[in-house]
């Protein structure tokens, strides 16, 4: 039950996330020589980083893979 909360906690930290790109890209865009862009843009990039990087994520939380080749002393 656990993770059905957290799949819907997902859901408006995607906005929330996207909506904070938008506004550290506005603020160091001078800085780093890009020009600022909007909240559907935003959007489009949160959601390719959330596409590469989730995977990872999870990879990562689940551990080590049990499996073949592995012993209890390893």
């Amino acid at each position: 039950m656990n993770s059905f909360f957290r799949l819907l906690a997902a859901g408006p930290m995607f906005f929330v996330s996207a909506w904070l790109l938008m506004l550290f890209a506005g603020i160091v865009s001078t800085d780093v020589g890009i020009r600022p862009f909007g909240y559907v843009t935003s959007m489009v990039v949160t959601i390719g980083l959330w596409l590469t990087l989730a995977p990872a994520i999870g990879a990562v939380g689940r551990g080590p893979a049990k499996g073949k080749g592995q012993h209890a002393g390893e």
